[in-house]
């Protein structure tokens, strides 16, 4: 036999296994998709899918998907069962190869009809992942076994091929055609079937392996792709190159302590090269420490310098929350005054709502309340205030807020003073058989701390404000979110002693330090590099950042500059997604005003604020503070433009002569 002659068989017979075996894959997947339709959780959101397609759509569109709601809504329960046959049998069908022309031309008309409802005409996809949905791209592989099968006839690896040994007619419903030669559909050679099948056993074997990641991995969105970046996985290879002196600062003289502190919109790194858009006090995170004796009159002045409204609540306080604690608008200041009765060490904070994201942002430090009676008198006094990161990419090495990762407390820091490690890599010195006190807060704001110095035993724990309470003994002590302890430490040998919380997964993300213990008389094997706060508690207020000069010429839209100006003032409260933050603030993404072709009230709301305002049947108590003293038309322009061009908003652009004209207006009011 020649060789031409070996390969013919082969060459005859390869449509026919070509389309078997595309057919056969393609319907192990539709065996895995139809599997997931009969989980409770595909019944239970299957009127939801209709209702997230619809969102977005454009006014042509709506009508679709309104017709879908009304009709599959009261009859979601006949639908859910009607697309679990559907997609059963069609992924049986597909296996088996029974009747397949008819089969691929229902399965294309059915991810037609799923494409153009529960896609969207789309699919589940975000712009700048991939902008196929799946469906669309079944209806092609369906128009491919129709065009196989077409050229390649009969299959003798069917169910078809032997029903229409018995009954010929089937062949009009399986190829559509009557005039079909069962005898040139012969199987070929085990030596070709074997390798075409081993094929699909990998492929089988691959689908399994890889279905627990096709349920639990997220779909590869900018927004996925930017809550998995964690500060640590961009973290430099080098040390941070300053530490935050966590040295007490000393006290006060005389009878009462001015108090002047403002917050700010600050960046702040969190961990070697890599920062975070912070909400500050001070500008710092923690904010500057302050430290007063009991007994001592503090008079608070507290300016808001930020892009929205904070508060400012001190634990260790006793005064009316509802005339101190209250929030201060963008460019105000409040004044109150309390007594330090109470010795300890305190955390103080924005109490503003939500709470969470404002002190999960940077909004906290630590106020010492030194005893009427001094403690014994200690070498080394240090603040150390332990905080947590939950961050999301805004771009490169800048972080920003990831308020689901704070809901459901997963930081991805976990820090002493605001940094990951900043003191493993500069330690604070101590000497031998000296008292060293720490005073230590837990900000949180949601995560315990179990305080724990690696080889060695707190000689005093005061848990509270009676010395009297005092634990002597203890190895490591626990505080909460919101207190604060102080630990008395005499370490009688040399060497490096780590500080930690024994919490060993908030260890693993930053919560270590080192105190490098040297010999008296010693010098430090390593000088830490350390930083006063850029703001102490007594600095002045600061002036409001002026509205900068609008360019000259036309206007024209600035895409990098919408987004970093959308990323520094707007991305904290809105998302960088543009989701907003469920109760608090409104989503961006499909808003109203947003995709208003009249963009009147989103100048409106930019320049003047807003407080109370139901968005799609939601009332969000919280304040937006006003942008129109701090930003101009320019800038309010390219804020704009980026909102309505994002997240999937397809809304009209506008020019800065239209916000020009709208604070005009509100002016001449």
């Amino acid at each position: 036999m020649s060789d031409t002659e070996g390969r013919k068989p082969f060459s005859e017979a390869w449509p026919a296994m070509l389309s078997t075996a595309l057919r056969v894959a393609f319907g192990i997947i539709w065996l895995v998709d139809a599997a997931l339709t009969w989980t409770n959780e595909f019944a239970v959101h299957y009127v939801g899918y209709l209702h997230n397609a619809a969102h977005g759509q454009p006014a042509w569109s709506a009508w679709w998907f309104d017709m879908w709601i009304l009709l599959v809504t009261p009859n979601a329960t006949l639908f859910i069962w009607l697309t679990r046959i559907a997609e059963t049998a069609l992924a049986l069908a597909l296996i088996l190869g029974f009747a397949r022309k008819t089969i691929y031309v229902l399965g294309a008309l059915f991810c037609l009809l799923i494409w153009s409802t529960a896609e969207g005409f789309g699919g589940p996809y975000t712009v700048g992942a991939t902008n196929m949905g799946p469906a669309i791209a079944y209806v092609l592989i369906f128009i491919a076994l129709i065009a196989i099968n077409t050229r390649a006839g009969t299959s003798p690896y069917s169910l078809d091929y032997h029903i229409e040994k018995r009954w010929p007619r089937w062949r009009r419903i399986a190829e559509w055609s009557s005039d079909i030669n069962l005898e040139k559909a012969q199987p070929v050679s085990w030596s070709v079937q074997g390798p075409a099948l081993g094929g699909i056993a990998i492929l089988i074997i691959l689908l399994l392996l890889g279905l627990h990641s096709a349920l639990n991995v997220r779909a590869p969105s900018p927004t996925a792709a930017a809550a998995a970046v964690s500060p640590l996985s961009l973290a430099a290879s080098m040390p941070i190159s300053t530490a935050r002196d966590a040295r007490l600062p000393p006290l006060q003289p005389g009878a009462s302590v001015d108090v002047n502190i403002a917050a700010t919109d600050r960046k702040v790194e969190i961990a070697s090269g890599v920062y975070y858009q912070a909400w500050t006090f001070g500008d710092s995170v923690p904010g500057p420490v302050i430290h007063v004796r009991q007994g001592q009159t503090v008079n608070v002045t507290f300016t808001n310098h930020g892009t929205m409204q904070h508060s400012i609540d001190f634990h260790a306080a006793m005064t009316p929350p509802s005339r101190s604690f209250v929030p201060v608008d963008p460019g105000k200041s409040i004044h109150f005054s309390f007594v330090a009765r109470v010795p300890g060490v305190f955390v103080y904070h924005c109490g503003t709502p939500p709470v969470l994201l404002h002190m999960a942002n940077g909004m906290y430090g630590a106020i010492v309340v030194d005893p009427a009676t001094p403690l014994p008198p200690a070498a080394e006094s240090y603040v150390i205030v332990q905080g947590e990161w939950y961050t999301q990419q805004v771009s490169g090495t800048l972080m920003g807020p990831n308020y689901e990762k704070m809901l459901e407390e997963r930081p991805d820091e976990v820090v002493f003073n605001g940094s990951a490690f900043q003191y493993r890599d500069h330690p604070l010195p101590a000497v031998a058989g000296e008292r060293v006190r720490i005073y230590f807060v837990d900000a949180g704001p949601s995560l315990w701390s179990s305080f724990h110095v690696i080889g060695a035993i707190f000689d005093k724990v005061y848990p509270d404000g009676d010395a009297a309470h005092a634990l002597s003994g203890v190895s490591t002590y626990t505080v909460g979110p919101g207190a604060g302890a102080v630990f008395d430490l005499v370490i009688p040998d040399p060497g490096k002693y780590a500080f930690v919380d024994h919490d060993m997964a908030h260890m693993a993300i930053g919560a270590q330090g080192i105190f490098d213990v040297r010999a008296p008389g010693a010098t430090p094997a390593q000088n830490p590099a350390l930083t006063t706060p850029t703001a102490p508690a007594t600095a002045a207020p600061v002036a409001a950042a002026p509205v900068l000069a609008e360019p000259t010429g036309p206007y024209k839209f600035d895409p990098v500059q919408g987004a970093t100006l959308y990323a520094n003032n707007c991305s904290a409260c809105h998302q960088i997604s543009g989701t907003g933050l469920p109760g608090a603030f409104p989503p961006l993404k499909d808003n109203v005003a947003v995709l208003d072709p009249d963009p009147t009230k989103q100048i409106e709301v930019i320049l003047h604020g807003l407080h109370g305002a139901n968005v799609g049947g939601t009332v969000y108590p919280t304040a937006m503070p006003p942008f129109g003293s701090v930003l101009n038309d320019y800038e309010i322009a390219n804020i704009i433009n980026h909102e309505r061009s994002s997240w999937g908003n397809r809304a009209k652009l506008i020019t800065a002569e239209q916000v020009k004209a709208t604070r005009s207006k509100q002016d001449e009011k």
